[in-house]
């Protein structure tokens, strides 16, 4: 039987932030028969779409409504899980991802590691307040639109 690769805590980190609506770092991690990854890109697909419902028949969409803060969520939740994976103890990492690897250097921190935190922080915590933002704008709005059905 062929021993198990070492899983690369920086590689787990990048696939997350980059590939992370795509399910690439939990098919990394977990392989082909993880079904959290074969969900993933079913989530965001499904924001993409509500994207395209938006372009094609305007803001008043209210599916889209829905769809949209999908993907926004997928795509924070995914830079939360490339920080978690890059804040990782080594010992922590290699005890979970690499258990039986003999001196397992893949769990170290360096600075490709720390790179892959920064912009998930960055660029999670841009798509998790556009997502609320949207959401809540566009409650409101349709609020205020019934309220006006109801005064006439």
């Amino acid at each position: 039987m062929r021993a198990p690769s070492p899983k690369n805590k920086t590689a787990a980190a990048w696939l997350a932030f980059i590939g992370g609506q795509f399910g690439l770092h939990r098919l990394y991690l977990f392989g082909a028969g993880d079904p959290w990854a074969w969900l993933h890109p079913v989530v965001a697909a499904l924001g993409w779409w509500g994207v395209q419902r938006v372009r094609l028949y305007g803001q008043d969409d209210q599916l889209a409504w829905v769809l949209i803060p999908l993907l926004g969520f997928t795509l924070a939740g995914t830079a939360l899980t490339a920080i978690y994976y890059g804040l990782m103890s080594t010992e922590k990492w290699n005890a979970q991802h690499n258990p039986g690897v003999p001196d397992a250097v893949a769990g170290s921190t360096n600075w490709l590691t720390i790179g892959a935190v920064v912009f998930a922080l960055l660029f999670g915590s841009i798509a998790l307040m556009s997502s609320i933002v949207f959401s809540f704008q566009r409650y409101f709005e349709y609020q205020v639109e019934e309220a006006r059905k109801i005064s006439q």
